[in-house]
């Protein structure tokens, strides 16, 4: 019997997650949720699900995996809401980018025999430059070669972690394991320091003396350093997540001002070389950065040798795998 994925959120993430397992009906069936009625209906109609329940707690009864794609503001009161309808054994995944603080509330909100496991996808090398973040921009291929941060509590048996991963796998994807700690410091510099800075750009510059004139010439490369402040949830998601990763915010913060001060300093001075010399630097680090990213070739350095197994098997063990012969060896 194939496997119920419930997906919660079926914005980009979500979405994407649906489209990307409708390639393996034959061992997952995938129900949606989502808070916008309009959105489940569409989801289903574009194949991101195959069905749709609009009544949360119903929408979990029987599922096996339940995946939280939802703003991290959402993610308590949701927890709470399905708690006493998971069955023994569901695993309880969520997507958002801060883990360590999620991690507790599901501690405190799953009931016994419920794992709760924590992912962060990155969107594929293909589509670094879309900034879409709902069911329209949503693709099967959207996290292909690309990794996913897997964080779980101390102690989560292997078949859950396994079962995960080979989720993961499904998408094109690859799992890296890491704990909360460790995922929080990474998403401080890869997510939430550029969303920083996007919105102290912002509120550096409109309003200000001449914005007036400045918004009527602002363009490209205005629009591309604040394109990381966007999104209907931001301020609420980003709020909150800053405020659980503080002690990694103000590293990461004083790293960013550090590196201003310095810009500056070169300017009062007139240091035309070191100036020169910084954007120089900062080139060099983005075209690296991009060619490595594009590249994806890390993926296979990383990977430790595994048992050879079918995909069946590494996607959730014996809810899919066919018994062995009890003669093979």
């Amino acid at each position: 019997m194939p496997v119920q994925i419930t997906i919660i959120g079926l914005g980009q993430i979500g979405a994407s997650l649906g489209l990307a397992l409708a390639a393996h009906k034959d061992k997952v069936t995938t129900v949606g949720h989502d808070k916008d009625f309009g959105v489940e209906r569409l989801a289903q109609k574009n194949g991101a699900v195959e069905k749709t329940n609009h009544n949360l707690p119903s929408s979990v009864e029987d599922a096996n995996i339940v995946v939280l794609a939802i703003p991290v503001h959402q993610v308590r009161e949701t927890l709470g809401y399905i708690a006493q309808d998971l069955k023994k054994g569901t695993v309880v995944v969520d997507t958002t980018p801060i883990k360590a603080e999620v991690a507790k509330w599901a501690q405190e909100i799953l009931p016994d025999g419920v794992h709760y496991v924590g992912l962060v996808p990155a969107i594929g090398p293909d589509f670094l430059q879309e900034t879409g973040t709902g069911l329209d921009s949503a693709k099967a291929d959207l996290f292909s070669r690309s990794i996913f941060l897997l964080s779980a509590p101390y102690g989560t048996p292997g078949d859950v972690l396994q079962l995960v991963s080979g989720l993961v796998g499904l998408t094109g994807a690859t799992a890296l394991n890491t704990d909360f700690i460790e995922s929080d410091g990474l998403m401080s510099s890869a997510l939430l320091l550029p969303q920083l800075v996007s919105a102290s750009l912002i509120n550096a510059t409109t309003g200000q003396p001449g914005w007036q004139e400045v918004r009527k010439v602002a363009s490209r490369s205005y629009y591309a350093a604040t394109s990381a402040f966007t999104g209907q949830d931001e301020v609420t998601s980003l709020h909150m997540q800053v405020m659980q990763n503080r002690e990694n915010m103000m590293q990461k913060l004083d790293a960013m001002i550090t590196a201003l001060v310095e810009l500056r300093y070169d300017i009062e001075d007139a240091n035309e070389k070191g100036l020169k010399d910084r954007l120089q630097k900062a080139q060099d680090g983005r075209q690296n950065w991009l060619k490595e990213r594009s590249a994806a070739s890390w993926m296979e350095a990383k990977r430790e040798p595994v048992e050879k197994i079918s995909m069946s098997e590494r996607l959730l063990g014996t809810f899919f795998s066919k018994p062995k012969d009890k003669k093979e060896k």
